[in-house]
């Protein structure tokens, strides 16, 4: 099979490697659509987990084509289409035993610090795969992100009416953007520097959209003068995260969700948190929400096909990865297995 390799910090190579082979309790997938997100891109500069050399992609859907030896009956048949949950949890640590398996000390994940979805075929557990039935392949490779969205908002609870401001919207400001107007606030703000990006907001139901930069913090003001209820940070930059509370409300609560540099400080005054009630959610991945993710799409509650942007053949993947990275994109599949052959859209 054709495979993209992470080489080394920086390194990208596409090679001819071996068909993996599932094991037990393991099925292996013709994988027909995985998305490039932000992870993708820290591996790639080599401060998320890296573990050289690497085939990456956590955001995967495919086809079922063979099962190893199963111990337990299973529903999973081959030909069946399957978006893949990466998360490995080991399933005895403390954490696992408090059912938090995202914070499993022997933590693990597809694409992240094992072979993933950068490929024609990848293995996964069998509990790991979740029937999509006709769902489009590159719709059902949305359920992993959505999948940490429902994780974080199930953190927050927004209150019933609140406002919300999201920052950044890029594919996870949108999907966020979308659950949170469904998820009880009153009205949804988002900013970002990107004017095709905040005109996609509008139509994703962003009642307000401010280009940051200067005049941004004035617009916001004019928007809602005493805050918002609930600020949300999409975009992983440090300096971003750290505005947030400029523009909090008393009793409001902040998430941060965008992934920064790991070594990244941010100044934040203890008074502040103290005086105005303000309750701050981290939010690492996802937890069991896969189910959600499947039902959202299901329903027509949330909308991927506008965020869509671009698709790749496996050939082109250091070309995707860059584009990916540049800021210009929404979401940037690779397509393997002759999916990804269409020209990318601009």
């Amino acid at each position: 099979m054709k495979a993209a390799y992470y080489q080394a910090r920086r390194e990208l190579d596409v090679r001819d490697v071996p068909d993996p082979e599932p094991g037990p309790n393991e099925v292996l997938v013709r994988v027909a659509a995985c998305g490039i997100c932000g992870t993708d891109q820290h591996i790639y500069e080599g401060y998320f987990f890296p573990s050289y050399p690497l085939i990456g992609g956590h955001e995967l859907a495919g086809e079922v084509v063979a099962l190893g030896p199963q111990t337990v009956e299973t529903v999973v048949r081959e030909g069946d289409r399957v978006a893949v949950d990466p998360s490995l949890y080991c399933g005895s640590c403390f954490f696992c035993q408090r059912a938090q398996g995202n914070h499993c000390l022997n933590w693990n994940a597809i694409g992240v610090t094992r072979d993933g979805g950068f490929a024609e075929y990848v293995v996964a557990p069998t509990a790991n795969v979740y029937p999509v039935g006709d769902m489009p392949y590159e719709v059902a490779a949305f359920i992993e992100p959505i999948s940490c969205v429902v994780y974080g908002l199930q953190r927050l609870r927004i209150p019933l009416g609140a406002n919300a401001l999201i920052y950044g919207a890029g594919p996870i400001g949108l999907l966020m953007l979308q659950l949170v107007a469904r998820g009880g606030a009153s009205s949804v703000a988002v900013v970002d520097l990107n004017e095709g990006k905040l005109k996609l907001a509008r139509s994703l139901g962003a009642e307000e959209v401010v280009p940051a930069g200067n005049g941004a913090d004035d617009a916001l003001r004019t928007i809602s003068p005493l805050g918002f209820d609930v600020v949300i940070d999409c975009t992983g930059v440090p300096a971003v995260v750290e505005h947030m509370f400029t523009h909090v409300r008393r009793n409001g609560k902040l998430l941060f969700f965008g992934v920064t540099p790991p070594d990244a400080k941010i100044a934040i005054s203890p008074f502040d948190v103290y005086q105005k009630d303000l309750e701050i959610f981290g939010s690492f991945a996802l937890r069991y929400t896969f189910h959600d993710a499947v039902a959202l799409l299901e329903s027509g509650a949330i909308e991927v096909q506008p965020l869509l942007s671009d698709r790749f053949p496996i050939e082109r993947f250091p070309e995707a990865l860059a584009l990916a990275g540049s800021g210009e994109a929404f979401k940037v599949q690779v397509q393997p297995n002759g999916a990804g052959e269409r020209s990318p859209r601009g």
